[in-house]
């Protein structure tokens, strides 16, 4: 009925309409530090994209793969995997599709030059291989936001709301040892199906692909002043992020993973990309087309933990699913994933996980279990829908090359779905525990 982002300010007029909290109190929570993470990591992703790193990046990933088939799209779904870790899946699947689609009609040609007849929508062997392509970036782009605590939305919600509700912390560093390990398995898998299983492809060596590639490297040029600042600061960031995790320095206690993506951020604002002309790597004309939306949802979001805690209604939930304390962990962490999986299909993960979270932590507390044992498979299953075109906008986007049929995309994406639901169930029974040292059988 509104923009989700103006449905996300209803907080701040229904909270002291209602009595849940004060106005103070409910816009104290759009401006949570985990807000200023996501901004800074948007700001130094848009600068990539302004000098067009992600690109190089990109074209260089595919270069180093190789140009078989199986392997093409191994490179094509590692590069769209590896930018999502850290830049918009949506902007990511975007600059991918274009490449794709140049890729895909060259193998055509050459297919029709050597007489197999395989015009575009003809000839399963071409529909195989584009299929694969179109699906794998769309996956991928899906699976490498779960990498990092930036990659997506839902899982910076999944922090916002654990420290609001739980006083608990997840670091960068603490999320990457958990996420990175299930989404390069996810990842494997779902190529692994895609090129073995459900679209097994014929062709192995595709000629002439990589002419596309070094045209395209061509295009960009060599490696510009800009590029390589831009690079610099991106990698003294992601190493802050990780070294904060692992290193405790007393000095810098009070130091967040916010501070340093503003600080990276910052500096590519006083860097100089033309001295003569005074123009910096970051200008304030790029930086207003960040996703302003994305931010107020989550001020939304963590203004909705909050009222749980102040009105009670945490506890309440908690009260009403006791019922359910008898059901097996493995069973509950299953139930829902599954669940939040296939609500995904049909609804923005952004809000399914702002709905989901403090209910399934609500849950985890009734059933005398740690918050994160359903808290964060939620989170992660948010993220991994792969049915329908309308579950996120990477297969939104892939879709609309027409190269991929509804039917198609909701075969594939049903079996990974399934996978999903025991990858994400494994991890958090096992690894979770490990990589945080925690017991998922403790409050």
């Amino acid at each position: 009925a509104a923009p989700v982002a103006a449905t996300a300010l209803l907080p701040i007029v229904l909270f002291p309409v209602l009595g849940v909290m004060s106005t103070a109190e409910t816009t104290t929570a759009y401006g949570n530090h985990l807000i200023f993470l996501f901004m800074g990591g948007f700001l130094i992703a848009v600068t990539m994209q302004k000098w067009n790193l992600h690109r190089r990046i990109a074209m260089l990933i595919i270069q180093f793969i190789g140009v078989s088939s199986d392997r093409m799209i191994l490179g094509f779904m590692l590069a769209t995997a590896l930018l999502s870790m850290w830049i918009s899946n949506t902007a990511t699947a975007m600059m991918m599709l274009p490449i794709a689609i140049a890729v895909i009609s060259e193998v055509d040609q050459l297919k029709s030059a050597g007489g197999e007849g395989a015009s575009p929508g003809n000839g399963e062997r071409k529909s195989n291989f584009g299929i694969c392509l179109m699906l794998g970036i769309a996956y991928s782009a899906s699976i490498g936001g779960v990498a990092t605590l930036i990659g997506t939305p839902p899982n910076a919600i999944l922090a916002g709301m654990a420290e609001k509700i739980y006083g608990l912390t997840i670091g960068f560093a603490d999320w990457l040892a958990f996420g990175l390990p299930l989404s390069a398995t996810m990842f494997l898998i779902t190529w692994y199906y895609l090129t073995r299983i459900a679209y097994p492809l014929n062709e192995k060596d595709l000629p002439g692909i990589g002419r596309i590639i070094s045209t395209e490297l061509e295009r960009l040029g060599p490696t510009s002043r800009q590029e390589r600042w831009v690079l610099v600061v991106f990698m003294l960031v992601s190493i802050g992020w990780i070294l904060r995790g692992l290193i405790d320095v007393p000095a810098l206690s009070m130091v967040s993973d916010a501070s340093i993506a503003m600080a990276g951020a910052l500096l590519l604002f006083v860097i100089p990309s033309d001295t003569a002309e005074r123009e910096f790597l970051l200008d304030w004309r790029t930086a207003a087309s960040i996703p302003w939306d994305i931010i107020i949802l989550f001020g939304g979001g963590f203004a909705l933990a909050q009222g749980f805690i102040e009105s009670g209604l945490s506890l309440w939930i908690a009260d009403q699913m006791s019922t359910l304390e008898g059901a097996s962990m493995i069973t509950m962490i299953s139930i829902a994933t599954l669940i939040v999986i296939f609500l995904t299909e049909i609804t923005s993960n952004t809000a399914t996980a702002t709905i989901m979270i403090p209910v399934l932590g609500a849950l985890s507390i009734a059933m005398g279990l740690h918050p994160y044992s359903l808290m964060v498979p939620a989170a992660v299953a948010a993220s991994f829908a792969f049915m329908l075109p309308v579950a996120t906008p990477p297969n939104a986007i892939i879709f609309s090359s027409r190269y991929v049929t509804i039917p198609q995309m909701a075969k594939t994406g049903f079996w990974l779905n399934i996978i999903a639901v025991a990858l994400i169930s494994l991890f958090v029974l096992f690894l979770l525990p490990l990589v945080w040292g925690i017991d998922l059988a403790v409050i």
